[in-house]
């Protein structure tokens, strides 16, 4: 006796896979990688294969995006502690046996590759946190929002020592959006708010005799205080500290209202505009497509982390609410801070345009932020059906 079995076709098998993922963020996702290729054909079409491994790094992420949107929620929770605990020993390693570069102890070397740890913690950090919150739901005390901070103070103060003020920055915007979310009061919120705005209004008064020659600010690095009077007034180095400032604006203002056109920027191509393809591919894709194509970038960015906020909103638990918020905050950090440092507007951090600029590391980063906005998506809508 012989059974006959019929084996459903390759596409009824597949489907399975792609079912619940979220169309809206797909399609922004399509739209900022379409805005990224093109900005980095032209900007980098004659920096070595840039435009090819730019490409390759954009099927990496999609990759690692598809495979971690496989994994449900309650399965990215059980990685947090790990995960978390790792990244900090990690970067604690880096601080005992780390390589330095260009005056930086950033890197790791494993024996096999070298790694940068602090990329580690731009997930690991919110994930932690995320865990946190939802493990005390429904009985939050003021000690819990404490312990969470000092959870996010380890590897904030850890990066900073390396130092890298940059990815600091992320990892604690990231951080505070998860404490945010879990019901921070507002009280406690304003307050710093208002110290950091009366800060930077008594920086730009002040600005002549703070940025003196010769006078030392405490706490901060010498680079860091030298960026910082930069950004107050670039003209004081021309040639030296504030030529990134200068050539990017000057780049962003020539581009007018519809740009140059496309392989036209003269900013760009007689090379005046420096690291065109990384942090400062948005004065370049500003030049060519002017202010018209800055706001199409910028709706891109605003639909992605809009959509994210509502795939937080719709998710079915805390710990997913508070993770996908904070993930979605993380795309809002990363394109403001980039976009305010090459507008002049914030100093230079050495912070990428996600999508936009060249980077391996930070692309592998955000196809895991993205793999995990999209394993929220898939729980709801499963659930569902």
């Amino acid at each position: 006796m012989s059974a006959v079995i019929d084996r459903p076709p390759l596409l009824q098998r597949v489907l399975p896979v792609f079912q619940g993922f979220d169309g809206p963020l797909a399609f922004a996702i399509f739209l900022l990688c379409a805005a990224g290729l093109t900005a980095m054909y032209s900007s980098g079409f004659d920096h070595g294969t840039r435009f090819v491994d730019h490409g390759r790094n954009m099927l990496l992420a999609g990759f690692i995006m598809f495979v971690v949107a496989q994994v449900p929620p309650q399965r990215l929770m059980q990685f947090a502690v790990p995960l978390y605990t790792v990244g900090v020993l990690l970067l604690i390693a880096v601080e005992l046996f780390g390589i330095t570069r260009k005056g930086a102890t950033r890197w790791l070397n494993t024996g096999v590759i070298v790694i940068q740890p602090s990329e580690i913690l731009k997930i690991a950090t919110p994930l932690m946190l995320a865990w946190w919150f939802h493990k005390r739901e429904g009985q939050l005390r003021p000690i819990d929002f404490l312990a969470g901070g000092l959870l996010l103070m380890i590897p904030v103060g850890l990066i900073m020592k390396q130092p890298d003020l940059g990815t600091s920055l992320l990892v604690l915007a990231a951080g505070l959006s998860v404490i945010f979310f879990a019901g921070l009061s507002w009280k406690l919120v304003l307050p710093p708010v208002i110290v950091g705005l009366v800060g930077i209004a008594l920086l730009v008064g002040f600005e002549p005799q703070l940025c003196e020659q010769g006078n030392r600010w405490p706490v901060l690095h010498a680079y860091q205080q030298q960026r910082i009077c930069t950004l107050l007034d670039p003209r004081q180095d021309p040639l030296g500290k504030g030529f990134h400032i200068i050539q990017g604006m000057i780049a962003i203002g020539s581009g007018g209202v519809f740009g140059k056109g496309f392989m036209q920027g003269t900013q760009t191509h007689l090379e005046f505009i420096p690291e065109r393809t990384t942090d400062f591919i948005f004065a370049a894709y500003s030049e060519e497509f002017g202010l018209a194509g800055n706001l199409i970038l910028l709706v891109g960015f605003i639909f992605l982390v809009c959509r994210g906020l509502m795939i937080a909103l719709e998710a079915p638990m805390l710990f997913s609410r508070l993770l996908a918020g904070a993930v979605s905050m993380i795309f809002f950090t990363y394109a403001f801070v980039n976009m305010g440092m090459v507008s002049g507007i914030l100093p230079v951090v050495g912070v990428p345009l996600p999508f936009i600029s060249y980077g391996g590391t930070a692309m592998v980063t955000l196809g895991l932020a993205l793999g995990i906005l999209m394993s929220i998506a898939r729980s709801r809508r499963l659930i569902q059906t």
